[in-house]
């Protein structure tokens, strides 16, 4: 069979028995749930709140690190979190106050990078109201001014020395 006549069967077999243009066009997927909704959103402020009877977090004890080596490892952790929206807010923190903090606060900030990046960032950011061990946190209330920007600063990313 010549390939003229085979293009030509399977055009009349077509017209026989025509298949709905949707199905042959059709580009559009089943609409799923979204698994990754977007920040600030009822279902990604759902998805991602730590349940309230959760104990805090167990920090690694670091028996006598410095107060530099400390400083230059809250550095790093604060930028290399894991979502980018925590990043931002704790690296640009960490860069404008990390310098002029004293052993305590230090602590202070070493325990709060132990939380979830998110409870982190919703209970900067006020939408999320903070489990009482950090309800009257000082600390925690200069990174809500902070994640405020009243002075509308462009943050970017710090550079890692």
């Amino acid at each position: 069979m010549s390939t003229m006549s085979l293009l030509t069967t399977l055009a009349r077999a077509r017209l026989a028995h025509p298949l709905p243009a949707r199905a042959l066009f059709t580009t559009a997927a089943r609409r799923l749930k979204d698994p990754w909704p977007l920040p600030h959103t009822p279902a990604h402020l759902a998805a991602t709140a730590t349940p309230t009877d959760a104990p805090p977090p167990a920090p690694l004890a670091r028996p006598g690190e410095a107060l530099e080596t400390t400083r230059a490892r809250l550095v790093y952790q604060s930028r290399k979190r894991g979502t980018l929206e925590s990043d931002l807010l704790l690296s640009t923190f960490a860069r404008e106050h990390l310098g002029a903090m004293g052993a305590t606060e230090l602590s202070e900030f070493d325990k709060l990078m132990d939380e979830p990046d998110w409870d982190i960032y919703y209970w900067a950011t006020g939408k999320r109201a903070p489990p009482a061990r950090w309800a009257d946190s000082p600390l925690l209330e200069r990174l809500r001014v902070h994640a405020r920007n009243e002075g509308k600063v462009v943050r970017r990313m710090p550079d890692l020395h």
